[in-house]
């Protein structure tokens, strides 16, 4: 599979020159391209050593008992015929979540043998790591990878020249039409694709639309055979139904009963931490937003769910590529849910990539109108409404409403028009999420 630049390289080089460096735990759901990542990173360093705790079942006994960090890379050296040194090899645990004591190992690691370069990585990570929860607080770094962003998949298209322009615009310096409209030809494409490395791969190795299609048909397959490993807390079957309902219910307050009419509503919920802390879902929870931080005032009974991937959604949804690609009005498309996806996906990927992302909306009742923002962000001590439009029209209501309620100077509205304002309203194109995320 031919390898992508990925943003968090630059991370990694960060932390390979830093003095005062910790053992570096990469996180993210299955194959979203941890492994191939930290391989070619390896080739910044004189020698790499990985250690895979699935494939090599037997290297597990390096690691009992005795967890000194020096006597460990004595023993890795003659397994791996390779000699471990400070400062020239790197060292990486793969699939570290089949071995706890390795994952115990990480902080003597900082405390006793600092000068060595170490990451570590595994499948359902999350899942071991609530099993030892002080394992490194404060001795054990962590990165979180997602799918491939719209400015990677524009990178890996050879497009450096448009995700740079990209990058530069603003509402204040718009693109000309024809930027702005090859620019959501490439964006109609990254919605089909998704962000998945093996698409991405598959696709700009000369595979067609339709191959890629096939590919994530492989990897949905996948990702629902791996719910047998969360048996041992909930079903099988009932995290299957639950995590087709998150698809089915985007971009609307998640109802449980939808989800599986006969479980209760304890069965759901674990259903749906499960999946969350697999990567596979990601939460937008309420927000009062009254104030910073944005999680000082939520509600978690009110929350709406999003796949954590736009190819794997349209798959299962069982979208028209001709609709996606071929109609100018996203709105056309499952009434605009697939946009609103793909700007949260696309806010909590372009955010620091040093903790996790938490997405939240905003909601009122009322008796005259009810009122809803999609999205909250926060740029600084203020806190800014975000709205998506599929398309290039519709009121923007809710979004004065809640700018009136909260004395909010200023709004955002996300949709296909090209880069241009309202007043106090800024509009992005869907392209330019990442944007919003500079003054952050």
């Amino acid at each position: 599979m031919a390898y992508y630049k990925r943003d968090i390289e630059e991370e990694l080089i960060r932390w390979k020159n830093d003095n005062e460096r910790q053992p570096l735990l990469i996180r993210g759901a299955r194959q979203v391209g941890k492994s191939s990542v930290v391989r070619n990173f390896g080739g910044q360093f004189k020698s790499y050593v990985e250690v895979n705790f699935e494939q090599d079942s037997e290297v597990k006994s390096v690691f009992e008992g005795n967890l000194r960090p020096k006597a460990i890379c004595e023993k890795l050296s003659v397994l791996y015929e390779t000699t471990i040194i400070p400062g020239e090899t790197l060292l990486f645990f793969d699939e570290i979540q089949s071995c706890l004591p390795a994952i115990s190992s990480l902080r003597f690691f900082y405390e006793q043998y600092p000068e060595l370069h170490v990451i570590a990585a595994g499948s359902l990570l999350e899942f071991a790591l609530a099993e030892l929860p002080s394992f490194g607080v404060g001795r054990v770094s962590s990165l979180f990878l997602y799918p491939f962003s719209f400015g990677e998949f524009l990178q890996a298209a050879n497009a450096e020249l448009l995700h740079k322009s990209i990058a530069e615009a603003s509402p204040q310096q718009p693109f000309s039409e024809a930027i702005h409209t090859k620019a959501l030809e490439m964006y109609k494409q990254f919605l089909v694709l998704g962000g998945m490395p093996k698409v991405i791969s598959s696709y700009f190795s000369g595979g067609d639309l339709l191959s890629c299609q096939r590919v994530l048909d492989g990897l949905i397959s996948a990702y629902e055979d791996d719910f047998t490993k969360y048996k041992k807390r909930s079903s099988p079957t009932l995290i299957r139904m639950v995590f087709r309902s998150v698809v089915e219910q985007n971009g609307q307050k998640f109802v449980y009963n939808k989800a599986l009419p006969d479980a209760n509503l304890l069965q759901v919920k674990d259903a749906l931490e499960l999946l969350t802390m697999a990567g596979l879902i990601l939460p937008i929870t309420l927000s009062a937003a009254n104030g910073v931080p944005l999680g000082a005032e939520i509600n978690p009974k009110m929350r709406k769910f999003i796949v954590f991937d736009s190819g794997i959604f349209q798959r299962i949804l069982g979208l028209k590529l001709s609709d996606v690609l071929l109609r100018n009005d996203f709105e056309s498309i499952n009434k605009g849910a697939l946009a609103e996806l793909n700007v949260g996906l696309e806010l909590v990927k372009s955010a620091s990539c040093y903790q996790r992302q938490n997405l939240y909306y905003w909601h009122r009742e009322a008796k005259s109108s009810n009122a809803e923002v999609d999205y909250l962000i926060q740029q600084y001590s203020q806190i800014l409404p975000v709205e998506v439009k599929a398309g290039t029209k519709g009121s923007m209501q809710s979004l004065k409403i809640f700018m009136d309620l909260k004395n909010t100077e200023k709004g955002i509205r996300i949709s296909q028009e090209n880069f241009s304002t309202y007043q106090n309203i800024e509009v992005y194109p869907l392209y330019a999420v990442a944007n919003l995320q500079k003054n952050q």
